[in-house]
């Protein structure tokens, strides 16, 4: 009988044909990358920012001219694990590991290692000198955003904070706000609370609506990412507090755009790159890797803050209008080489 663990992983990943050949001078193994399969091994895809990522990856490999699977554990860090196996059994030539728990990914990344398989990993740390890791400069992401925090709103206010330990991008960016605690005494977290429950925005507004209640004097919330900032605002415009608080976040989506430009929104600013660019780049970083290239031990992609007045004043409406008006989100000059064939713009 076929076990549910295995009908999980055959229905997760799904196949895409490669669509564009590279010169005839790339070296091997794009000499004949029709030849070249990756593997995606996702554990976060819920959400714009995890959509557009995959977007980037599929249309980076379509670029390189190989073929890419997709297997998607929805959360599952065991299932995860046997899914980067299951792309060992199939022999593919590389993996991306996008996001995970350490203690369920550093194993399974050995065992990729090991099988001579090429690996690189977004958004966890694996903790394997064999295997670059790919970020978005998240200590970064989050200094931008509370050196805003502390523009629009002083040194000292009540705040709310947006955390789940455990997933790597989210540790970095709690180490920038206990650094802003300790440099700003003025800042008086009140409350901490977040899930990663499906749908995270919905989970997190109900959490929310809770801590608003109990905390009527929260002036400031750190969202450091997308999902929980979306769950705060829905949960401060429920509970009649928008007006009283501003949200600070991580990463950005059409649909952020959206609801940063509502009347009277509380999501004050975002720090962020293009997540489909950083699909890119993991996608060049492992191809780079295959043809026997070092992309180093750490591949930053550096990010931009975006306010909401940056936003209402530029009319910027979307993410493909927001690379209009801010270049880097159209390209990182991150993982390149003569011989990597872009996505067309």
């Amino acid at each position: 009988m076929i076990s549910r663990r295995i009908l999980m992983m055959t229905a997760g990943a799904f196949a895409f044909t490669p669509s564009l050949a590279l010169a005839q001078d790339a070296p091997a193994p794009f000499d004949n990358p029709g030849d070249v399969t990756v593997a995606l091994v996702r554990y976060l895809s819920t959400g714009d920012f995890f959509q557009s990522y995959l977007a980037g990856v599929e249309a980076q490999a379509a670029a390189l001219g190989v073929n890419l699977r997709v297997f998607d554990s929805r959360q599952d860090a065991a299932l995860q694990a046997d899914m980067v196996d299951q792309a060992i059994a199939l022999g593919v030539d590389g993996i991306i590991i996008q996001h995970g728990l350490t203690e369920s990914m550093q194993d399974a990344a050995q065992r990729a290692v090991d099988a001579g398989i090429k690996v690189v990993a977004f958004d966890v740390n694996v903790e394997n000198a064999a295997v670059p890791q790919i970020e978005q400069s998240d200590r970064d992401l989050a200094r931008l955003a509370l050196e805003q925090a502390i523009t629009d709103n002083g040194e000292a206010f009540m705040a709310g904070y947006v955390y789940v330990p455990g997933i790597a991008p989210l540790d970095r960016r709690d180490e920038t706000w206990r650094e802003f605690k300790a440099r700003y005494e003025g800042i008086n977290e009140v409350s901490q609370f977040g899930t990663l429950d499906n749908p995270i925005a919905n989970s997190v507004a109900n959490q929310a609506r809770a801590v608003f209640s109990a905390n009527p004097g929260i002036e400031v919330v750190f969202a450091p990412y997308n999902e929980f900032a979306k769950g705060v605002m829905i949960a401060a415009q429920e509970a009649g507090v928008a007006d009283n608080i501003n949200i600070y976040s991580a990463d950005i989506s059409t649909a952020d755009i959206a609801m940063m430009r509502e009347p009277n929104s509380p999501w004050a600013a975002t720090a962020a790159t293009n997540p489909a660019v950083v699909g890119e780049v993991s996608v060049r970083a492992l191809a780079l890797l295959l043809a026997g290239e070092d992309p180093g031990e750490q591949v930053v992609v550096p990010p931009t803050l975006i306010t909401r007045d940056m936003l209402n004043d530029g009319n910027i409406t979307n993410m493909e209008e927001l690379g209009e008006k801010i270049p880097a989100f159209l390209h990182a000059d991150v993982a390149l080489a003569d011989w990597i064939a872009l996505p067309s713009r």
